[in-house]
């Protein structure tokens, strides 16, 4: 088949790009390389900052309209696909439709289904907008409030969901946010990952290395705060018993290189399920804090491993969990291991790929 690949998140598109060009397919991917983390793609289209920046991108998009068509499929990785207000994406989008076989929309991320979900009918006990039956009222949730829910994001969101040929759903949290509303057209498929271990899964240093990425504009969103002050708290308690590697505004590839050299890796507080990061890491041996929640397993089938250290929304959980894990090092080799062999088992991107094509196709 000729795919399209249409934006970026956390490098889902051009890993799975790469899956699908090992099955026989053609395949371009047009993003923006998710923003700062400039994920590699075939056709550039990041936007410069500023009015300038938007118009020239306009231009850009006007001269690459030959290439957004006569595809088998394209898929896009939000609603907002190109970095333009949503009122000038209706355009875009319409074109698509026209001019390609089919179109499918992918639930990454970001949207207004997810923001309004998790606010009305809040099927998960805990999200990046509600902890239980209360809304959370911290800077980010309250703007993604006000930029998806009555606006013209909102209306753009409704019209591809129910238009498109089908939609793709990468996480549990999602999943339970589309499928009750368009149950024909929603299809779980987890995120491609390609696996590569970096050390013998064996290997654990003393002291035990634990890593906690850090974004100070959504630090309090994503739950790092709590995370990092758990963290420190630990360490001041066992302080020849482990070590903090913090990364805090760095590039991607000095991040990675970060990471690879730890043995406990902290994710999002919020979540039900490991994303890119958290399984880019599992790939490679370190053991993830974050989301294990058992419905994480149970859309996968997974009856065997329990990989990741499963962490309640709250200080003590992660406290507790990473204390066990500092006083009791014993039990990473073979999470090490469950890990790289959950990752295989679940997130292989030629698997993945295969099922994108088997779900394309029907």
């Amino acid at each position: 088949m000729k795919i399209l690949l249409l934006g970026e998140y956390s490098n889902v598109h051009w890993t799975l790009a790469q899956g699908l060009r090992s099955l026989g397919h053609e395949v371009c991917v047009i993003s923006n390389g998710d923003f700062w983390k400039d994920f590699p793609r075939d056709i550039d289209v990041a936007r410069i900052p500023g009015k300038i920046g938007g118009i020239r991108l306009m231009l850009k998009l006007w001269s690459l309209l030959p290439k957004l068509r006569d595809y088998d499929v394209v898929q896009l990785i939000n609603p907002i696909f190109f970095e333009l207000k949503a009122e000038r994406l209706f355009w875009f989008y319409k074109y698509l439709r026209k001019h390609n076989r089919r179109v499918f929309l992918g639930a990454f991320g970001m949207d207004y289904y997810w923001v309004h979900e998790c606010m009305e009918r809040k099927p998960l006990r805990y999200s990046d907008f509600n902890i239980g039956k209360e809304l959370r009222t911290d800077d980010d949730a309250l703007k993604e409030r006000a930029e998806w829910l009555g606006t013209a994001k909102e209306a753009l969101n409704k019209l591809i969901a129910n238009d498109c040929d089908g939609i793709v759903t990468g996480l549990y949290e999602y999943d339970v946010c589309y499928r009750p509303l368009f149950p024909e057209k929603t299809q779980f498929i987890p995120y491609p990952i390609q696996a590569r271990h970096t050390a013998p899964l064996t290997d654990v240093h003393k002291p035990l290395r634990i890593f906690v990425g850090i974004s100070k504009q959504r630090s309090a969103y994503k739950g790092t705060d709590i995370m990092l002050k758990a963290a420190e708290a630990v360490l001041a308690k066992y302080p020849d018993r482990m070590i903090l590697q913090k990364a805090e505004g760095i590039p991607f590839d000095e991040y990675q290189h970060m990471m690879n050299s730890s043995d406990v890796i902290l994710d999002q507080l919020y979540a039900y399920t490991p994303a890119m990061n958290a399984l880019l890491a599992m790939s490679k041996g370190i053991v993830v804090m974050g989301g294990g929640e058992p419905e994480n397993y149970e859309i996968l089938g997974e009856t065997e491993f329990r990989p990741i250290v499963n962490i309640e929304p709250n200080y003590d959980s992660v406290c507790h969990e990473l204390e066990q894990l500092v006083l009791h090092p014993e039990r990473i080799p073979a999470l090490k291991r469950e890990s790289i062999e959950y990752i295989k088992k679940h997130h292989d991107f030629k698997k993945v790929a295969m099922q994108y094509v088997d779900f394309w196709n029907r």
